[in-house]
């Protein structure tokens, strides 16, 4: 059976899925929640130093394009390139098209966990991810069968952990929360070999 998208399907699942990711993002960041992977090592970068959390999560990333290309070929690599730009744009000038004025923090971590998963998902299945972390994930999984998900989750989860120095414990335990509630979608519904390149990760013999 054929995987292979069409560029429109490509460009959509682009677009909403990097959209999702940006919507939870502002759900956390709305309730000073965070998160795991790049973005909440992004978020926790943000409470120490002056910058954005677009301007951080895009340099973070720089590194990681290296092994995307290697490792996972041009294609995947400019999709997340162009991925990660989408979400670093949209956090930072989300607020001119929408403002919250409360949300729940209970709602919040596992509203916004769940957007993050959904997103992330929709952008794996099209031979793209949102960089760092996700890039280190997506090799191991094609590399050696093990599910993104739970590499990811236990990226995620040691991240959040270490935040205990900055964040308030009762956001620390939601934040884990949110950091399962969007890995467990992509453990059970993103599996290995079925939607990236394979061959490209194969050792030469």
């Amino acid at each position: 059976m054929d995987n292979e998208h069409s560029l429109r399907e490509n460009l959509l699942a682009l677009t909403l899925g990097s959209a999702l990711v940006s919507l939870g993002v502002i759900f956390f960041n709305q309730v000073g929640l965070l998160t795991g992977g790049t973005a909440g090592l992004a978020i926790f970068l943000t409470k120490v130093t002056e910058f954005s959390f677009g301007q951080v999560f895009f340099a973070l990333n720089l590194p990681f394009y290296l092994l995307s290309m290697t490792r996972m070929g041009w294609r995947f690599t400019v999709n997340t390139f162009i991925a990660v730009t989408i979400v670093s744009i949209a956090v930072d000038h989300l607020h001119h098209v929408i403002q919250i004025a409360h949300i729940d923090p209970f709602y919040a971590a596992f509203l916004g966990g769940g957007l993050i998963g959904i997103g992330m998902l929709v952008i794996f299945r099209h031979k793209m991810s949102l960089g760092g972390f996700n890039i280190l994930a997506l090799f191991l999984q094609e590399r050696f069968g093990i599910r993104a998900g739970k590499v990811q989750m236990a990226l995620d989860c040691t991240i959040v952990v270490l935040s205990l120095f900055i964040v308030d414990i009762t956001l620390i335990l939601l934040s884990v929360g949110g950091a399962i509630a969007t890995n467990l979608i992509l453990a059970m519904n993103h599996k290995p070999g079925r939607y990236q390149p394979q061959a490209r990760l194969q050792t030469n013999s």
